[in-house]
């Protein structure tokens, strides 16, 4: 099972402010910790609201809307990508993190899809499609390392 591990935005974050060197340390270890288990897949922390932007869909149209954004709650700080037997094992490591923020601070955990719980509705050819992809992605990626 695949897990995002979603850290939460706060005002800090959404200011720019950068992480100490100590919780660097810390998340490293922490990272370390993971790829050893054979936990993360992927990992990044993202800058602000204000150098991002939206895109709304409405009735066909697609509107444009450039950061910050102000309902600081729900905006996201970093992310993991984690493979986990479970949501019980992906609370645990959670627990184990590092205080992302060394204040109040909230981490969300959301199951990603598996190509079996779209049902019929994903066909034959939408699994092969969606298999080449993955295969164009790799080698694209490992052409670049």
């Amino acid at each position: 099972m695949r897990f995002m591990i979603i850290v939460k935005a706060n005002a800090e974050s959404e200011a720019g402010c950068m992480p100490s060197e100590k919780l660097l340390a810390d998340m490293g270890r922490f990272n370390e910790e993971l790829v050893k288990a054979g936990v993360m897949l992927a990992g990044e922390g993202l800058h602000p609201s204000s150098k991002g932007a939206r895109v709304h869909f409405a009735a066909g149209k697609r509107t444009v809307i450039d950061g910050p954004f102000t309902e600081t709650k729900e905006l996201i700080a970093g992310f993991w990508l984690w493979q986990v037997s479970s949501l019980a094992e992906a609370i645990e490591w959670v627990k184990r993190c590092p205080d992302p923020f060394n204040t109040e601070a909230d981490i969300e955990i959301r199951q990603v899809f598996e190509a079996e719980d779209f049902g019929a509705e994903f066909t034959p050819e939408l699994r092969a499609q969606e298999d080449r992809l993955r295969a164009e992605i790799a080698a694209q990626h490992s052409q670049s390392n």
